[in-house]
């Protein structure tokens, strides 16, 4: 009697895939930025210590003593000089202490991007004034503001609307924000371009005095009014 898998047309025609089966052997390490120890080969190098301290210019089996006894490694770290300068210390920390520091300066930098905000010439204050908060605070995130008017129709005719209306938007966004472009027309629109002012503090609001009779009793109140 013959199998299924051997009548059915489906099954003689499809070829079963071998599992895959990961290749054997140690994992290869990732190749290192610096010369450690014995790969040193300049005859002569500038050493200093892990606090930075300079111990002169010394032959290499010499430096390479010294690291041993301290039981650090010995790490070229600027090959380009000459001699070339080597550090005795950890390798292990040495990398570990400068993984972090790349990461620190990865989160402090900030990732910008452009955000457009835009206007009709007739926008009136309300809209004017929505816009306008949301601009600032893509300013205070870090990413740059395109602020555009566009006109329609015989509107083009009344640039002077549009470049008052972005004037009105330019002082508004002072306190934290410097012009990156200036105005320019684009066809019928009209923009200008915005970058955030590192150097411009964020004025933060003052509170307010309290008034007679606040957070006082009644009684204290009447007498406050009263004197």
């Amino acid at each position: 009697m013959r199998s299924f898998r051997a009548v059915h047309p489906f099954y003689s025609k499809v070829r079963l895939r071998r599992p895959y089966i990961p290749p054997q052997g140690p994992r290869q390490e990732p190749q290192r930025k610096h010369k450690i120890n014995d790969e040193i080969s300049a005859p002569e190098v500038r050493v200093v210590d892990a606090q930075g301290s300079p111990l002169g210019v010394l032959p290499r089996r010499e430096a390479l003593s010294i690291a041993l006894e301290r039981e650090v490694d010995l790490v070229e770290i600027a090959p380009q000089a000459n001699p070339p300068v080597c550090k005795i210390i950890d390798y292990g920390k040495f990398i570990y202490e400068q993984t972090k520091r790349e990461k620190q300066q990865k989160k402090a930098q900030t990732h910008s991007t452009l955000k457009e905000v835009r206007f009709k010439a007739g926008t009136d204050t309300h809209d004017f004034d929505f816009k306008t908060r949301h601009a600032r605070e893509f300013l205070e995130e870090g990413h740059k503001v395109k602020a555009t008017v566009m006109f329609k129709g015989r509107e083009i005719l009344h640039k002077e609307l549009g470049e008052e209306l972005l004037q009105r938007f330019i002082d508004a966004l002072a306190d934290v924000a410097k012009i990156d472009q200036p105005m320019r027309m684009e066809g019928r629109f009209l923009g200008v371009m915005l970058a955030p002012d590192i150097k411009k503090p964020v004025k933060k609001k003052e509170p307010k005095p309290a008034e007679a009779g606040e957070g006082s009793t009644p009684q204290e109140a009447q007498q406050s009014v009263e004197e």
